[in-house]
């Protein structure tokens, strides 16, 4: 659906487009379940406006099929959400806007394990805090629990928002986050065609897990944390990545992506599941991955990234939107 207006300041509504960039993301980290993420250097860019009405929605790269979606679509869905919180959070009403265009660049492979749902989330919350009238009202707590509310859990959108090496956690306040900045070279995430959708995933989990398990991986979570803020690589590296709670009960659904983690953990490679999968993140350069796994570019997407030290972030005026 598209109508196309001139951008219009309306009851108070930003007049000027707003331009978002907002990082991939890889959860769990192996043995850091539903609480440990880092933000990577692959990112999307959403443009969003109020207009003078309608609805028009361009969507470029990952996701392009779902462009049509009008009120369904993810981003819009969120902007109307954050928009009524801000409505609450402020006492006042200005009014739905009479019309939205959103303009999406979207680099972050869809169902792979790697955020792309937090990138939107996040797009849509911090769009939303710069149109509203009242959006300096959405501070970064209330962003951070909108984000959960809407996504189910905080380990992708908190480092979204914050960047770096996050720790989340939920308490009786509401989900929280710590920031840290990992001593972190690149990173290699090794993308296939396959998707997984993380409902699908997630029904794999059994609802118990032995004692052991359950305290193996909290030790290892321990020193995943203490190696990444350390700088320790090698042996220490790989043990910290070894999980018993998650990858195994996953292996069903993304069979090669399991394999493909242990050939490279046997080879000596901090390798996980990123996220819910079947994406694969090593904790190490695509060259020694080449040189040490070679056959692993055989039906594999090889990206090469960074730890991106900063979340979402609104680019400046007169920045534009590229493919």
């Amino acid at each position: 659906m598209t109508v196309r207006e001139p951008g219009a300041a309306v009851r108070g509504w930003a007049e000027a487009p707003v331009l978002v960039r907002t990082p991939a993301t890889s959860a769990n980290l192996g043995p850091g379940f539903d609480s440990l993420g880092l933000a990577l250097t692959l990112y999307d860019d959403v443009e969003v406006a109020v207009t003078g009405g309608g609805l028009e929605i361009e969507v470029d790269g990952e996701g392009a099929e779902v462009a049509d979606r009008g009120e369904g679509h993810l981003i819009v869905t969120v902007l109307r959400r954050a928009f009524a919180e801000l409505d609450a959070l402020a006492g006042t009403d200005p009014g739905r806007p009479p019309g939205l265009r959103l303009r999406c660049v979207n680099r972050i492979p869809h169902s792979r394990g790697l955020g792309s749902s937090s990138a939107a989330i996040v797009a849509g919350i911090v769009a939303a805090r710069h149109l509203h009238p009242a959006g300096a009202r959405l501070d970064d707590a209330a962003a951070l629990r909108l984000a959960t509310e809407i996504e189910g859990h905080p380990d992708n959108v908190a480092p979204c928002l914050a960047g770096g090496l996050t720790i989340a956690w939920t308490d009786a306040g509401g989900p929280r986050s710590v920031r840290l900045d990992p001593r972190l070279d690149e990173v290699t995430a090794l993308v296939p065609e396959q998707r997984l959708a993380t409902e699908q995933a997630r029904g794999l989990l059994p609802e118990t897990v032995p004692h052991g398990d359950a305290a193996a991986n909290a030790g290892r979570a321990a020193l995943l944390i203490a190696a990444l803020s350390g700088g320790l690589g090698g042996d220490v590296l790989l043990a910290a990545t070894e999980d018993r709670l998650h990858q195994d009960h996953r292996a069903p659904a993304m069979p090669e992506s399991a394999a493909l983690v242990a050939r490279l953990r046997a080879a000596g490679l901090p390798a996980v599941i990123s996220g819910a999968g079947p994406t694969v993140l090593v904790f190490t350069s695509a060259a020694q991955v080449d040189s040490m796994c070679a056959e692993v570019g055989n039906g594999w997407h090889i990206h090469p990234l960074n730890v991106a030290p900063d979340g979402a972030r609104v680019r400046h005026h007169g920045s534009s939107l590229r493919p």
